[in-house]
C-alpha cells in the first residue's frame, strides 16, 4: 500500500487544520489506518487510528480535538485537527496495517507509512 499524505501547514493556535492521506491499494476498507507525528528531538507518537471497523482511537493530548475518519469510496484517511496548540507542532505520518487491538498504538504494528507532512503552530 502506498500512502500519500498532505494537508499540513503554518497555523496559529487555536486554529483547525485537516490532513488527508489517500491510499492506493484497493483493499483499503480491510486495512486500520493511524496518525502519527514527530516532534524535534523527539520519539514518534501514536495520534489517532481507525479500524476497518470504524472504532477510533486517540491518545489522550488530543482528545476532544482531534477527529480521525476514513472514506473508503476515495481510499482516504482524514485528521481533522480543531483548537491546535503549539505542541501539536511535528511532522505527521499515515500509517496502514492490520493490528490487533492491543498494538493499535504501536508504530511496528502498521508496515506502510506515508511521508510526512509538517503541521506548525505558532502562539
Amino acid at each position: 500500500v502506498q500512502l500519500q499524505a498532505s494537508g499540513g501547514g503554518l497555523v496559529q493556535a487555536g486554529d483547525s487544520l485537516r490532513l488527508s492521506c489517500a491510499a492506493s491499494s484497493g483493499t483499503f476498507s480491510s486495512y486500520s489506518m493511524a496518525w502519527f507525528r514527530q516532534a524535534p528531538g523527539k520519539e514518534r507518537e501514536f495520534v489517532a487510528g481507525i479500524r476497518w471497523t470504524g472504532h477510533e482511537y486517540y491518545a489522550d493530548s488530543v482528545k476532544g480535538r482531534f477527529t480521525i475518519s476514513r472514506d473508503n469510496a476515495k481510499n482516504t484517511v482524514y485528521l481533522q485537527m480543531n483548537s491546535l496548540k503549539p505542541e501539536d507542532t511535528a511532522v505527521y505520518s499515515c500509517a496502514s496495517g492490520r493490528p490487533i487491538l492491543s498494538t493499535i498504538r504501536n508504530s511496528s504494528a502498521y508496515n506502510s507509512w506515508g511521508q510526512g507532512t509538517q503541521v506548525t503552530v505558532s502562539s
